[in-house]
């Protein structure tokens, strides 16, 4: 498991008398760039939460980063969230009070760790955005709140950068440049797991895993926006209608 940073085995997550997620088999390699797609109700996000340490799977276990999420208490686990993961979600979530500079460098600072200036100044390089350091959100596009939001998950160098439809709120042009931006880290030996419902936004990643009624549906490498929506097209026929909300 040395070559994977995320790794799912045998893992179900039920709700009641359904099962969200049925057996799920799946394995992440360092350095790479994995869309996750699925109809509605395929299991996306319950699979995003589970891979990511953000809900514990009713069975089946969860290796992130070389650790059982299993077996770390509440407060192990919120330090490897907090250390060995960044989030980026469509909603950017930054904080309208602080400045661009202080947004990227809060998880730094709400784990008690020295915040480095040069550090922080070299993630807003990367993502374009090294002189608005002083601007607050709200002076700031949404494709670039966007970015000051990836900045911020990258300040900790995490291992894996999980993603949930990061590119939903934005205009076509902008979600291009965002998704090349992810490409960019990912070369630089970050994994991105991304769940998305955008083909255009899936081509961009080195493969495509499809969820349908909780269970892997298929994977698809070197990507294409039209196969993608293809393989789409063939998934919301035959999982029809499912009772989670992806």
């Amino acid at each position: 498991m040395e070559n994977e940073a995320v790794r799912l085995l045998a893992v179900r997550k039920h709700y009641g008398q359904v099962a969200a997620l049925d057996g799920v088999d799946l394995s992440f390699p360092r350095g790479g760039f994995t869309a996750v797609m699925g109809p509605s109700g395929s299991g996306k996000s319950t699979f995003l939460h589970c891979a990511a340490g953000l809900d514990r799977p009713t069975s089946g276990s969860v290796h992130l980063d070389g650790q059982d999420l299993a077996e770390l208490s509440e407060t192990r686990l919120t330090k490897l969230r907090r250390d060995r993961i960044g989030f980026v979600f469509q909603a950017f979530n930054l904080l309208p009070a602080l400045t661009v500079a202080q947004n990227v460098e809060l998880p730094l600072r709400l784990a008690g760790r020295r915040v480095n200036s040069k550090h922080v100044t070299r993630m807003l390089a990367h993502v374009g955005l090294a002189e608005r350091r002083r601007r607050l959100p709200g002076e700031l596009s949404g494709g670039q709140q966007q970015r000051v939001a990836i900045a911020r998950a990258l300040v900790t160098r995490p291992a894996v950068l999980f993603a949930d439809e990061p590119t939903g709120a934005l205009d076509t042009r902008t979600a291009a440049e965002i998704l090349a931006l992810l490409r960019e880290s990912v070369r630089s030996g970050l994994t991105v797991v991304m769940v998305t419902h955008d083909p255009v936004a899936a081509a961009h990643a080195d493969r495509v895993v499809f969820l349908a009624d909780g269970r892997v549906a298929g994977e698809l490498t070197g990507p294409t926006p039209g196969v993608v929506a293809e393989r789409m097209t063939h998934l919301g026929a035959w999982a029809g209608t499912a009772a989670v909300g992806a």
